[in-house]
């Protein structure tokens, strides 16, 4: 009971105007001092902990998925103010769709009411030119949902200065696997004719073409000659062209002594190389194309494990925090020591490859001299 009571006085203190406007400039100051160091471009979040704060706090879960909600909010105005450009949070799991009907149709309700709500604050997208990107496999999402999606992401497609991706209903691998069906796919259509200038068989023609056009102009200048001393020279020169070039083809492919394009109809289709697809190849083909890497990754709730999230786009660089506050308490407290931290090993990794810079440089001019 005292803590109850407590927790009501502490709560009343903070609403107070004037703890409210202090905490307000506290908090700018704070972004404005974050704001002069690196920042990390591209975020993600994996939001967990709205049910187990829900029933720590014996609310209904619908109520903490809408405290998760404000949290989200919360957290975009600090990273959009702060100057991080793409926001990736991941929103629905398909694995979810193995839970029974009646929760994922609940899910989904609930979806299309979080999406309301992010577009009700269309004053926070519309400040920072936020656009809204939903990754995953939209033939899964009912079609009343898929068509407010496209209006979310229709509305916001003008705005070009910060990214929003909503991962929904997405899993990594079955990004990897629809990245490298796509890849497959164009990697499976033959080569433009203007794009096959290099390739061995083409080589090959021009190489006969040219053969056939010399051997062609050479029969039209000893055909002014005497017809004996002409006929000798021709018998010797196709002789000649027979040793030579074995797989020549026939003088049939002259006519008046113009060359003939033997390579559009004989030559097989040519694909590109497989040789030739790369990590960036693949990287092309993501939900993620285009973007900055991911930088940090964060999840909430204590639970350490990525669950299926932006595995492709994580890498060696990529910083990974685990928290163990729930989603609805993650705010600007939660989220400046992270920050801070990611700008100090930032500042230490770039300080140790200018020394390692300027050591080799040393060590070269050192064997120059």
């Amino acid at each position: 009971m005292p803590s109850m009571h407590l927790s009501q006085l502490r709560r009343w203190i903070l609403q107070s105007p004037p703890v409210e406007w202090a905490i307000l400039h506290l908090r700018e100051l704070l972004i404005g001092a974050l704001r002069q160091g690196p920042i990390p471009q591209h975020v993600a979040f994996v939001m967990d902990g709205n049910r187990r704060f829900a029933k720590s706090h014996r609310i209904e879960t619908v109520e903490g998925h809408n405290l998760g909600f404000e949290a989200l909010a919360r957290v975009l105005e600090v990273c959009y103010k702060s100057g991080v450009k793409i926001v990736t949070v991941y929103a629905f799991s398909i694995e979810n769709f193995k839970r029974s009907k009646y929760e994922v149709d609940g899910l989904m309700d609930m979806a299309k009411v979080k999406l309301a709500q992010l577009l009700q604050h269309g004053d926070l997208l519309d400040r920072y030119g936020v656009s809204i990107r939903v990754l995953g496999q939209r033939e899964l999402i009912k079609p009343e949902l898929l068509a407010d999606i496209e209006r979310a992401t229709k509305m916001t497609s003008r705005n070009g200065n910060a990214i929003l991706n909503v991962c929904f209903p997405y899993t990594s691998h079955e990004e990897i696997t629809t990245a490298i069906r796509n890849t497959v796919t164009d990697y499976s259509k033959p080569l433009p004719m203007q794009q096959r200038t290099f390739s061995e068989s083409h080589i090959k023609h021009t190489l006969q073409s040219r053969h056939l056009s010399v051997a062609a102009e050479r029969i039209r200048e000893r055909s002014r000659s005497p017809s004996s001393r002409g006929a000798s020279d021709v018998e010797d020169s196709t002789s000649s062209s027979t040793t030579l070039h074995p797989d020549s083809p026939p003088e049939d492919s002259l006519v008046s002594g113009k060359e003939v394009d033997i390579s559009d109809d004989t030559s097989p289709n040519l694909y590109p190389d497989p040789e030739s697809i790369t990590s960036a190849v693949l990287n092309a083909h993501m939900y993620t194309a285009g973007l900055p890497p991911l930088e940090l990754l964060i999840r909430t709730s204590g639970v350490e494990r990525l669950s299926d999230f932006m595995l492709w786009q994580s890498h060696e660089d990529t910083e990974i925090v685990f928290l163990k506050c729930l989603w609805p308490e993650f705010d600007l407290w939660q989220f400046l020591p992270v920050l801070v931290e990611w700008q100090w090993r930032r500042k230490k990794n770039d300080e140790q490859e200018r020394v390692t810079r300027s050591v080799d440089v040393s060590d070269v001019r050192a064997k120059s001299s």
